[in-house]
């Protein structure tokens, strides 16, 4: 079970974020007419002061939300270890060349794990919307439905930023949930959280939306989060949060406990975020995600930082952006905003909360105008400027694969360990063109490291490939060994300029 610590009241009490997948074990723990998302811009029908009725919703969504199975399967691995009497028995080896400094090298065996999550048909030819978390390292995932059918998925696309995935099965008519606009949910109305928590399947508790625009997770991961009171537990990760017509206005996520479980406190991933992703995974196989440009906070926490270091403060507003940097030849820069202005408005929606503005990019893309109206020196200003992406400009960010390397790989022999005397490393086997052949690496040449990550298998390679080619820089650091034991590195782009 992964854990983000945050330390609320310093040596007080302890909280921590608690993404609801159920924890690694050693043993196995409405139908759309369409295949594409239907999606619904009407609130949930309840008059105000009248009784909720939430079986109608319950049996609208319950088919819909299904138990998702991540497996990941026993691997040998070779790991390095060190022996503190190496010298002691052998006090001339290091000199000589026989011995590594006390480090020994061993085979292991990791164990099978299962984990347990939740997820959301969203077509009826078998889409489904789940957390990253959820099938994050997955050898095999299962789906199972609620009419207890089984399908095996494969992962069409992830996006740890936001937490999210999507996966298919291979389905026909299968029932879709229909999808409304999480922006148009109140604060106060009644939901439901329906998943497989703590191994209870098809699960459906209820609550109302608490909080929204909340901003939750490590830095640099998903925020403007659909606060409910419903309990929500391990197991329930990417399951659905509902209205009372049982449409879907987000995606369970995670909890903010004490204790690991529910205590009042969990979240969902708007569909507004969901619907931009999902949409950017099937069309260019990653997530094109908008940059504004800029570092700051809430106004409120602005000026309580400033009061505890004695400093009066105003701003002309108490609800609003404060930017703490500009980034240099960031959209933001290149419009002229400046340190200290305040934004109140993106495109005529008010900004009151760093959730609300985290919120909105999150369902821009590169290349995107936005109109930003602000306070510089208590005076009304306002700037349209051009979203851009991580890499600083407004192009379409491909997820490249290890094809673009144009070459043939495979993990080293025993014997060449013994010979190299290293304990890993991915042997170039072919060089047929593309971005090895133009960085002048050649056949026989060990890649040991890649940005600083070992390469042990193909996959490893794969995985380092797709992450730096969304990356802030899009380059490989190769550093490895050639055949004749001389050591060496190559710098590769993977983005022509």
């Amino acid at each position: 079970m992964k854990k983000i610590v945050n330390y609320v009241v310093p040596a007080v009490s302890l909280v921590a974020i608690v993404f609801s997948v159920a924890a690694f074990n050693k043993t196995c723990a409405a139908t759309q007419s369409t295949n594409q998302v239907a999606t619904v811009s009407t609130v949930s029908s309840v008059a105000a002061g009248q009784p909720v009725d939430l079986t109608y919703a319950a049996e609208k969504a319950l088919p819909t939300v299904v138990y998702i199975k991540n497996t990941q399967n026993s691997k040998t691995q070779t790991v390095e270890y060190s022996d503190p009497f190496a010298d002691f028995f052998d006090p001339f080896g290091g000199f000589f060349g026989r011995g590594n400094g006390g480090s020994q090298k061993r085979q292991v065996q990791t164990p099978k794990r299962v984990a347990a999550g939740s997820g959301v048909i969203i077509s009826t030819d078998g889409y489904i919307v789940t957390n990253n978390h959820v099938v994050d390292g997955a050898d095999e995932l299962t789906v199972t439905l609620n009419d207890n059918s089984e399908y095996s998925a494969r992962i069409i696309g992830a996006d740890k930023t936001t937490d999210l995935a999507l996966i298919k099965i291979d389905g026909k008519n299968l029932p879709a949930i229909t999808v409304a606009n999480s922006d148009n949910v109140k604060v106060g109305e009644w939901v439901l959280a329906i998943g497989n928590p703590l191994g209870l399947n098809n699960t459906v508790t209820a609550g109302i939306v608490s909080a929204k625009a909340r901003t939750m997770g490590e830095q640099g991961t998903v925020s403007s989060m659909i606060q409910t009171d419903a309990a929500i537990n391990q197991g329930n990760s990417g399951g659905a949060l509902v209205n009372t017509n049982g449409h879907l206005i987000g995606i369970n996520a995670m909890i903010y406990s004490q204790t690991g479980s529910n205590i009042g406190y969990g979240f969902a991933i708007p569909t507004t975020i969901m619907n931009k992703v999902v949409e950017d995974i099937k069309q260019y196989g990653t997530v094109q995600r908008a940059m504004i440009g800029i570092r700051g906070m809430d106004v409120n926490s602005y000026v309580d930082l400033q009061k505890e270091q004695g400093k009066e403060v105003d701003l002309g507003t108490m609800e609003g952006i404060y930017i703490d940097e500009v980034v240099e030849d960031g959209a933001a820069d290149d419009a002229g905003m400046k340190k200290g202005d305040v934004i109140t408005h993106i495109n005529g929606q008010k900004v009151a909360k760093f959730g609300e503005l985290t919120g909105i990019i999150a369902q821009k893309r590169p290349g995107d105008k936005i109109t930003i109206n602000y306070l510089r020196d208590k005076k009304k200003s306002s700037v349209t400027l051009t979203l851009k992406n991580e890499q600083g400009n407004t192009k379409v960010v491909k997820n490249a694969d290890i094809d673009v390397l144009g070459a043939d790989f495979r993990p080293i022999s025993k014997k060449q360990m013994e010979q190299m005397e290293i304990s890993y490393g991915l042997e170039v086997i072919k060089v047929n063109g593309g971005k090895m052949k133009d960085a002048g690496i050649q056949k026989g040449f060990i890649i040991q490291r890649v940005n600083d990550k070992q390469m042990k298998e193909v996959e490893d390679l794969e995985k380092v490939v797709k992450e730096a080619s969304t990356s802030k820089e899009p380059v490989l650091i190769i550093k490895g060994i050639f055949p004749t034991g001389k050591r060496g590195y190559y710098v590769v782009p993977l983005q022509n300029d």
